[in-house]
């Protein structure tokens, strides 16, 4: 099935949700009807059924997403003077307008004549009858400034230097509640029209009882009514970027191929509705932005999946959430012995991502699938689909589970609390933060505007090795083995562990993928030989034994092993000499039972070198990182089990 038909499939699935208003944190949302579209409103003008004025207001800033009808022209407008058949701005609607503004009146005009159509049409509704009849009356903006929403100058104009909610006054948008007494009152039927169900109806039904010439949809095959004019705002509400566009007929859309447009392409009015309603509503619900880029997956059984672009800690705790909502819908019976048996360091974390996937897997049928579609914009105005991947549910659940676990580390967190540990990989944006970011109030982000790009650029390098099991871009696995060996140029420790740790998990993958066999994980490897794990493995014991001297006012201090890490990698022989005899003095500190601990252990990890490799004096390759950070993380582990027994004793 054609993403077009998926799309198509996603809005008719969900049209209970049509029309209502939903919230991605604070973020509203909403699935549009035919034939509508959203605005940010800043005037709300209250009024009886006859048209008459009862009040007016600012619109808070917390409710200001408004549905309204658009015509096909007006949907899509950019310039020219194309009216919205019901809400707009205070231009169209006010017929005192050019009392209060220079204005030759035209706009008001055209949305009267427009507004009077509907009210003499079989599809008319009350609500808009009785903003007809008020707007007939031409008091718009003397009511607005009558209730202190409108501000005049010395000229008794409007001032255009004072603005609603950061727009100007003069482009200030006006929507309507209309109040109804007697039986209608007692209808549950809301007053506000953006959430008037029964408007919006009446408004469908009008729009297709105007005959248009029908050709065929070339996105479908069907016959029905054709059209040009599409939708915006698809990636968001300030969006001005098209999909689909023909509308220039001056330059090369058509030029060496077709004569007209209706050759070119054409599609159905309802299909286009469809499509871009059901991509907006998609988008907003849940979609990831990267810069430019969005990025929006879905199930085709609207079933609840595991995020591609999250990290494995995010994917364990959203599952959980879904189970605590609804636990005997999501009861997994689920083996303790396998869990077991997948993790090297973090158990908890490991069984609980485990679980996560094989409860998601519990739900999907053979017949469903997952979607993933991508748009970016060259140009303000043009929108292309740069992304577009579809997957069984259960390919994709595969797919997802073989990157956390081909990336498995131990990463670090902050869950706005506190730091927490986790093994899995960490999420695509923080990636691209620690690759091409810097450090800023603390932590890792992309803060040069120009270069927020590069959020879009991992993300698509990215998605073909979490949705496809491509193989991982070897600049990035390399960028991040640089980055890591240069732990001086971060003011927090902490950024520097996570640079580090995903130095290990990229290093990890690459080595697996050009080698079957070859597999690391963080849990320290006594036996291994490999000189760059070794010589890892040295350099980290070299930074344990410095820094278990430390006092708690020297923790901010920089070991010798940090210090020379960057040359230590160039030429491991030569510098590790320097630090073997740095080290001698803090060695001497330590007590007998510790200081024979590292000796010896120093011992064995020479033991295990082969003489010619221990001389080699060339450059080391990433899997250093991964001997230094085992062998560090190894003691760690030592060290906190000796004071766990300490204390129970």
């Amino acid at each position: 099935m054609s993403w077009v038909n998926e799309l198509i499939d996603l809005y008719e699935k969900n049209s209970d949700k049509i029309g209502v208003i939903e919230y991605r944190g604070e973020i509203p949302y909403v699935l549009l009807p035919p034939f509508h579209t959203t605005v940010t409103a800043q005037i709300t003008v209250t009024i009886d059924e006859k048209g008459n004025f009862i009040n007016a207001e600012s619109v808070d800033s917390d409710d200001k997403l408004t549905i309204i009808p658009v015509t096909e022209k007006s949907g899509s407008r950019t310039a020219g003077k194309e009216p919205h058949p019901l809400c707009d701005n205070l231009r169209y609607l006010a017929g005192d307008y050019a009392k209060y503004y220079e204005d030759d009146g035209v706009c008001n005009a055209l949305y009267i004549s427009q507004m009077e159509k509907w009210v003499k049409s079989d599809f008319c509704h009350d609500k808009v009858r009785a903003i007809y009849l008020y707007l007939k009356k031409g008091t718009l903006i003397k009511n607005l400034v009558d209730r202190r929403i409108i501000k005049l100058n010395e000229s008794n104009q409007i001032d255009d230097k004072e603005n609603i909610q950061g727009i100007v006054q003069t482009k200030a948008f006006v929507r309507f509640i209309v109040r109804f007494s007697g039986i209608q009152s007692l209808q549950n039927v809301p007053d506000e029209c953006w959430k008037d169900r029964t408007l919006q109806e009446c408004y469908i039904k009008y729009v297709r009882s105007q005959e248009k010439e029908k050709g065929m949809c070339y996105l479908t095959g069907n016959t029905e009514s054709i059209s040009y004019f599409h939708s915006k705002k698809i990636r968001n509400e300030g969006d001005g970027a098209k999909l689909i566009s023909a509308n220039d007929s001056q330059n090369f859309t058509y030029r060496g191929r077709f004569v007209s447009r209706e050759e070119a392409f054409a599609v159905g009015d309802e299909t286009s509705q469809k499509v871009h309603n059901a991509l907006k509503w998609i988008i907003r619900k849940q979609g990831a932005f990267f810069d430019t880029l969005a990025v929006v997956t879905w199930e085709s059984n609207r079933l609840n999946m595991p995020r591609w672009n999250a990290d494995t800690y995010s994917i364990t705790a959203e599952y959980e959430d879904i189970q605590d909502t609804c636990d005997d819908e999501w009861e997994d019976d689920w083996d303790e012995k396998e869990d077991n048996a997948v993790s090297d360091g973090n158990e908890i974390t490991a069984q609980k991502f485990y679980r996560a996937l094989r409860g998601y897997g519990r739900k999907i049928d053979n017949a469903s699938f997952m979607i993933l579609l991508g748009f970016d914009a060259a140009t303000p105005g043009r929108l292309s689909m740069v992304e577009e991947n579809t997957l069984t549910t259960a390919r994709y659940l595969e797919n997802i589970k073989k990157w956390h676990e081909s990336c498995e580390w131990i990463h670090a967190k902050w869950n706005g609390e506190k730091w927490i540990c986790f093994s899995g990989m960490v999420g695509v944006k923080d990636v691209a933060d620690m690759l091409f970011g810097i450090e800023n109030k603390g932590k890792l982000e992309i803060v040069d505007k120009n270069s927020k790009k590069l959020y879009a650029e991992v993300a698509r390098r990215l998605i073909p090795c979490i949705w496809n099991g491509h193989k991982i871009p070897y600049d990035y696995v390399n960028r991040a083995v640089i980055k890591a060996s240069f732990p001086l140029t971060y003011k927090e420790r902490k950024n520097w562990e996570k640079v580090l740790t995903l130095a290990c998990s990229l290093v990890k993958k690459y080595k697996k993928q050009e080698n079957e066999q070859e597999e690391w994980n963080v849990a320290l490897d006594k036996k291994a030989k490999d000189r760059n794990y070794l010589y890892g493995r040295l350099l980290a014991v070299a930074d344990r034994i410095e820094y278990r001297t430390y006092d708690e006012s020297d923790r901010a201090r920089v070991t010798n092993a940090k210090r020379y890490m960057s040359t230590f990698s160039q030429r491991p022989f030569e510098t590790w000499k320097v630090i073997e005899e740095s080290i001698q003095p803090y060695m001497n500190k330590l007590g007998i039972a510790e200081r024979w601990f590292y000796e010896n252990l120093l011992n064995d990890i020479y033991d295990l070198f082969e003489k010619e490799t221990f001389c080699d004096n060339s450059r080391l390759d990433g899997l250093y990182l991964l001997g230094f950070h085992s062998q560090s993380y190894d003691l760690k582990v030592k060290k906190e089990n000796s004071e766990d027994k300490k204390e129970e004793e």
